[in-house]
């Protein structure tokens, strides 16, 4: 009798426990949540600035993307925010005659413009697996405080979804603000 009362005390310590780290994990309190990232500054030419940071993402199918959130701070002053986006070749086919999706948390979607082909020295042969995008323009109404969903059309017509942490849209916002 007092086994079987200890066997069910136990039983539901460890449930218990069980119910307490997935919260935990749920909350990001026990993963590497890859805090704030270093920020690199780059003088590519005399007046020529470019404030940087990298990440890798998953998408929906395992498969990494480096994503690269840079700020080019020309010598007239003039400044640019680009989000570039690279998967391994042959994984997936970027179509860029669509926009990148960015979907928050509460369902709000803003779409950002295609800039690949300022990259490109061959543009009879991009990178099929190579997208950048301008966001600039949608950079004060993220909130870094919520994640964020990119979307980004394949020419295979399936979509690719990266989820973007909001300790990585701290640091894309930090990014946007230095250096002016």
């Amino acid at each position: 009798m007092f086994g079987r009362f200890v066997g069910k005390i136990i039983s539901q310590l460890l449930l218990l426990g069980a119910l307490v780290l997935t919260v935990f994990l749920g909350l990001g309190i026990f993963t590497n949540a890859q805090a704030l990232a270093e920020i690199t500054e780059l003088e590519e030419a005399p007046s020529q600035m470019v404030y940087q940071s990298r990440q890798n993402l998953k998408d929906q199918h395992g498969n990494s993307w480096q994503t690269i959130a840079f700020k080019r701070i020309s010598p007239n002053g003039k400044m640019t925010f680009e989000l570039r986006l690279v998967g391994f070749p042959g994984v997936a086919k970027i179509d860029r005659t669509k926009p990148l999706l960015l979907t928050n948390s509460m369902g709000k979607t803003l779409t950002a413009n295609d800039t690949s082909s300022i990259i490109f020295t061959d543009l009879s042969a991009p990178e099929s697996n190579v997208g950048q995008y301008d966001i600039q323009p949608l950079l004060p109404e993220l909130q870094p405080e919520n994640p964020l969903k990119l979307t980004l059309s394949a020419m295979d017509g399936e979509a690719i979804n990266l989820s973007v942490p909001p300790l990585f849209l701290q640091e894309w916002q930090t990014i946007f603000s230095s250096g002016n």
